[in-house]
């Protein structure tokens, strides 16, 4: 089993030198991906509640800076040459797919194959009202963009005509480097989503899970894959726990994880943030004992 880091973006993960540093000091510690999430838009005052926590309340403050996922980690990949690049997650239905397909090839090119698009379909209306976009059928909205992106990467000469989507004979260049495909893995830790990347994903990224809950998400998802009639290859499962350690470690690749994700803010300064990284690295990727 790998292990992730998902720290670039945000607050002090914001800072070209401190991307840098983070960057680089992964790479060099063996973390396999660097993860970096997505939102457009923060409200002071949220009606919407979040999923990932027990109170309903996103820990990031609203004034906190955000950098966009793609730039971020187009610029993470231009101080490596090795680790995974993810978006975790990019919220699809919220972006024009026909962009998003350009950009995310543009990023995959330049980091010679790395990346790997996580997408999921949101949680805040106020941030789709802000983009004009509708809340409802985000969910259908999000499959269908899926696969315009596919269809964009795949195709010289491409046309679509979806529920939301129409275009015909366009040409969107460059196109991804393994074999014209980006593995497009799908977030959120709730029955929906599951069936979302048993539907259309490539993988999963669980955020925020208890450990104990990771096996039963784990069996529901194949149970979802099953009924789908999907290849029997198995999809990439990444996690981002929300308790326990690397004692977790065994239990976690029993039950079919294939990427631990640790989730963390980086300190203000690049050689702090590169002591931190060594430090996360010794605790997670080569535990004691």
């Amino acid at each position: 089993m790998q292990v992730g880091l998902h720290a670039l973006g945000i607050g002090n993960g914001a800072r070209p030198r401190i991307i840098r540093a983070v960057a680089e000091a992964a790479e060099a510690h063996g973390f396999a991906t660097l993860w970096a999430g997505e939102h457009i838009v923060m409200v002071d005052t949220p009606s919407s509640r979040y999923p990932y926590s027990a109170d309903g309340r996103i820990a990031v403050p609203a004034d906190a800076d955000w950098l966009d996922p793609l730039l971020a980690l187009t610029f993470a990949a231009a101080v490596t040459t090795r680790i995974g690049l993810a978006t975790g997650i990019l919220l699809l239905p919220e972006h024009n797919p026909v962009a998003v397909a350009k950009q995310a090839a543009t990023l995959d090119v330049l980091s010679a194959g790395r990346l790997t698009l996580g997408v999921g379909v949101g949680w805040s209306a106020e941030e789709f009202a802000a983009l004009g976009v509708p809340f409802a059928h985000r969910g259908r909205r999000t499959a269908e963009y899926v696969a315009v992106l596919r269809t964009l990467w795949d195709r010289d000469v491409a046309s679509f005509e979806g529920e939301f989507t129409r275009f015909e004979g366009i040409r969107v260049n460059p196109k991804p480097v393994r074999d014209r495909r980006i593995p497009v893995v799908v977030g959120g830790n709730s029955d929906a989503a599951l069936r979302r990347v048993a539907a259309f994903g490539d993988g999963w990224y669980g955020f925020n899970l208890p450990a104990e809950a990771v096996g039963e998400r784990v069996r529901a998802l194949r149970e979802y894959r099953a009924s789908h009639h999907r290849p029997a290859t198995e999809p990439t499962v990444a996690v981002a726990l929300s308790d326990g350690g690397p004692e977790q470690l065994p239990a976690l690749a029993d039950a079919g994880v294939t990427e631990l994700v640790v989730v963390g803010a980086p300190p203000d300064t690049p050689d702090a943030a590169t002591a931190w990284v060594a430090e996360l690295a010794d605790r997670w990727i080569t535990p004691p004992g």
